[in-house]
C-alpha cells in the first residue's frame, strides 16, 4: 500500500499557525498562499483545520475555506466547528472532499458520524482524534486539546469506525509541535485496532522521523506541517526520501 503524504493546515482565520503542544500560536502565512505551496510540491491531500471555531463556539468560515479549495486539485479535508449535518453541507459545497470531525461528536452527539456517512458516504467522514497520556492509558481531548472527554482513545477509534467513519487522524498532544518524533506506541495501536485508513500527526522533526513510524506503526497516511512551514524539507523531498528506503508513496 502507497502511503499518502498529507499537508496540514492548522487555521486560527485568516492565517495558519502553528502551535506548539497546543498552546502559544506561531502565525506561519495565509493558507491559501501554502495551500498551493504544498499542492505545487505534490501533496497528496490538504488537510485545513480551523483550530478555534470548536472552542469560540462558532461556525466554519466559509468564505476563507472557499477560497483555499479553488486554487488546489487534490482531496481537502475540512474541519472545525462542524456542529451539523448542515454545518457538512456547507463545507462539502463549497469545496471540502470531507470533512474532519472531534468535539461535537464526542462531547455531544456521536450519532452526527452514523447520519453523515449515510448521507455524504464514509469516505467523506474523517474523525480526528486528539490523544494524550493519562494515568498508563490514552484518552481523547476535544478544543485544541484542552477538555477532557472521559472515553479512551482505542474504545473511541473502534466507536467511531462502527458508526461509519471512514478514516482516523490520530494527533499526540504532547508531541505536537515539538519536531521530537511521533508517540509511535499510540500510532501503532490505533492502526492496528481499526480496519479503516488511520492518519499519523504530531511530531514530525526530520525525515527519519517520518520513516521510522511508517515503519513501526504503518499507517495509510501522514500529515505534516511543522517542518513543511520552515522549510526543512517540502512534499517532494519526502517522497524522494521514502522511496529511497523502499516505501511506497504516490507520485
Amino acid at each position: 500500500m502507497k502511503v499518502r503524504i498529507i499537508a496540514k493546515l492548522e487555521i486560527k482565520p485568516p492565517n495558519v499557525v502553528k502551535p506548539i503542544v497546543f498552546e502559544g500560536l506561531k502565525v506561519i502565512d495565509t493558507a491559501k498562499r501554502l495551500a498551493e505551496k504544498y499542492y505545487s510540491q505534490g501533496a497528496d491531500e490538504i488537510i485545513y483545520i480551523d483550530i478555534v471555531a470548536s472552542l469560540y463556539q462558532r461556525q466554519p468560515m466559509l468564505k476563507a475555506m472557499k477560497d483555499t479549495a479553488e486554487s488546489i486539485f487534490v482531496p481537502f479535508g475540512v474541519g472545525g466547528g462542524i456542529h451539523s449535518i448542515e454545518d457538512i453541507k456547507q463545507l462539502i459545497h463549497n469545496g471540502a472532499d470531507k470533512v474532519i470531525l472531534n468535539t461535537y461528536p464526542l462531547q455531544h452527539n456521536p450519532d452526527i458520524i452514523n447520519e453523515a456517512s449515510k448521507i455524504f458516504g464514509s469516505q467523506a467522514i474523517s474523525i480526528n482524534i486528539e490523544a494524550k497520556e493519562l494515568y498508563s492509558t490514552y484518552q481523547c481531548y476535544s478544543d485544541g486539546g484542552r477538555i477532557k472527554s472521559g472515553k479512551e482513545v482505542i474504545s473511541w477509534a473502534k466507536e467511531v469506525e462502527k458508526r461509519g467513519a471512514g478514516e482516523i487522524i490520530i494527533q499526540a498532544i504532547d508531541k505536537d509541535g515539538l519536531k521530537k518524533g511521533f508517540d509511535l506506541d499510540l500510532c501503532k495501536e490505533v492502526v492496528e485496532s481499526v480496519n479503516i485508513p488511520v492518519v499519523v500527526t504530531s511530531g514530525a522533526g526530520c525525515l527519519k522521523d517520518i520513516k521510522e513510524v511508517i515503519e513501526y506503526a504503518q499507517p495509510s497516511a501522514i500529515a505534516i506541517s511543522s517542518i513543511l512551514h520552515n522549510d526543512t524539507t517540502s512534499i517532494k523531498e519526502i517522497k524522494e526520501y521514502l522511496t529511497m528506503n523502499n516505501i511506497e508513496v504516490s507520485v
